[in-house]
Formats: structure tokens, C-alpha cells, sequence
């Protein structure tokens, strides 16, 4: 090997060091923090969910345009269930992470997640 090349090679060795190192260090930062999901329809605040200390599943239904079904459980939320036409708020699937969000635009609903 060339010199260029060992000089290639620890540059992009280090560079997947710093990018695990930061990594670690974000999610440690994010483990103390509680998740808050926020429920909003029409720019109106539902509810807010504190998602780390939910003891049971539960279920927050929507009304509106269209009917939605919104599952609640230990650190995580989705929308369950929707009589929408194009059902992408329900294939979005579960939330888990800070600044994830699920839209559900016919009926104006969204899903996010905050940190407290």
C-alpha cells in the first residue's frame, strides 16, 4: 500500500470511531429524557401521553371527517385503526423516537413524539 492510501484508510477508521462514539452519546443523552406523544387534530392539542409511564394498553379515539383508532402502549404509540381512504397514518406503524410523527391529512390528525 501507498502512503495515500494508509493515510485513506485511518482517516475513514477514525471518522466511523467519532460517528459511533457521537452515536452512543446521543442515545445515552435520549434514554434519560421521557418520551411525550403529543395528539393534535384541527391545530388543536388532544392529549399528551407521557409513553414512559404507561402501565396498560389503551385507545384514543378520534372523530372528525373519518373515525381513527390511536394504540397506546409502554413506549410507543400508532394510529390502529382508520376508515380513511388512502390509510397511510396506519401503515406508518409504531412510534418510538423523539421527532417521529404520523399524519393522517383527511382527517387532520397527527401523532408526535417529544422529549420532556
Amino acid at each position: 500500500m501507498k502512503k495515500n492510501d494508509i493515510l485513506l484508510v485511518g482517516a475513514v477508521i477514525l471518522a466511523v470511531l467519532l460517528g459511533f462514539i457521537g452515536m452512543r452519546l446521543y442515545q445515552g443523552r435520549k434514554e434519560s429524557n421521557h418520551k411525550i406523544a403529543v395528539i393534535v387534530q384541527n391545530n388543536q392539542v388532544i392529549e399528551r401521553v407521557d409513553l414512559d409511564t404507561v402501565k396498560e394498553p389503551r385507545e384514543v379515539k378520534l372523530s372528525g371527517s373519518f373515525h381513527e383508532v390511536i394504540l397506546v402502549e409502554k413506549g410507543r404509540i400508532r394510529f390502529k385503526e382508520a376508515d380513511c381512504p388512502d390509510q397511510i397514518c396506519v401503515k406508518t406503524g409504531w412510534l418510538t423516537e423523539r421527532g417521529e410523527i404520523a399524519v393522517c391529512l383527511p382527517n387532520k390528525a397527527l401523532i408526535t413524539i417529544e422529549e420532556n
